[in-house]
């Protein structure tokens, strides 16, 4: 099957390898002229064969609405934009809406497996209608890992429900970090506790804590055992932020998610302690996400 893929970063790189590696032709856009198959996303549309699929995963917010304004501008009738960032679920309906003054059809996937997904595959919530899932079926196929498609696939509902599933899943993100993190803390604090590192990496089998966000702490502890490498500067990327906004929206009380969200806002007020040097530590694991090395000065990203 044939996919344009604009943005080829971290996430898209290995996208695209996994995808080609599955027998899909793949035609790949980045404004790194190093790493792209075309120059520009007039040439990546000349080379899709109608009805062309062009995924998108760029950053969210002002770079993904210039890259769906050139699309629109570019594909015809018929053609389908699948929104794979993270972008905002209301900014879903926004681009469907402007795709479908040209008969574009539009999809949202919020993406999930970090920089492991080429060879561990992606789990992923689409939004959109049946039929236009239905289309891309195979392209989901190929990305998530071997199993039970229900599993690492869901198609959560109408356009939007992709990237807010995913957006709750990060808020979640958030709470399990933390509450690793608060117990990395404490077992540094505790004087009989004579290996910390040992301590993580004991539970990565029979106990009730183990999951892939524990044993990429033990991998972190692993290669610096004190976290003297890495300042306690954490950012966020927005996620965790709207899905509070949405719990306060809906009267969901969300006492673990706000509280990790507001340890990183005073995580970058210079009152960061190890357990934000833990979470500091598992997004650079997970996601490749930039720490800020010790004697740096933390500098707070977009969202």
């Amino acid at each position: 099957m044939q996919l344009g893929l604009i943005g080829l970063g971290k996430m898209g790189g290995n996208m695209r390898d996994r995808l080609t590696a599955a027998g899909h032709d793949v035609v790949g856009y980045d404004t790194n002229p190093d790493i792209s198959d075309v120059k520009d996303l007039a040439e990546l549309v000349s080379k899709l064969d109608a009805p062309r699929n062009v995924w998108v995963m760029v950053p969210a917010g002002k770079v993904t609405q210039a890259v769906i304004d050139e699309l629109k501008g570019l594909l015809a009738e018929g053609d389908l934009v699948i929104d794979g960032g993270n972008s905002k679920f209301t900014d879903d309906a926004k681009h469907e809406q402007e795709l479908a003054e040209k008969g574009i059809h539009f999809v949202d996937t919020g993406v999930s497996g970090g920089v492991w997904g080429k060879d561990n595959g992606y789990g992923m919530m689409a939004g959109g209608s049946d039929e236009d899932i239905e289309r891309l079926m195979p392209i989901y196929d190929a990305l998530r890992p071997e199993g039970p498609r229900e599993e690492s696939f869901v198609h959560a509902g109408d356009v939007g429900a992709g990237h807010y599933v995913k957006m709750v899943h990060n808020g979640i993100e958030y709470g399990m970090m933390q509450a690793y993190a608060e117990g990395y803390e404490l077992l540094e604090a505790k004087e009989i506790v004579k290996d910390v590192p040992a301590a993580f990496k004991a539970w990565t089998r029979g106990t009730v804590v183990r999951s892939w966000l524990q044993e990429l702490t033990a991998d972190a502890l692993e290669k610096d055992p004190n976290l003297e490498n890495i300042e306690g500067f954490v950012n966020d990327s927005g996620e965790g932020r709207w899905t509070v906004q949405e719990g306060v929206e809906y009267g969901v009380p969300m006492p673990v998610i706000s509280a990790s969200l507001f340890q990183r806002f005073f995580s970058r007020q210079g009152t960061a302690s190890p357990a934000m040097k833990a979470v500091a530590a598992m997004r650079n694991e997970f996601g490749g996400h930039a720490v800020t090395k010790k004697g740096e000065q933390g500098i707070v990203t977009d969202h």
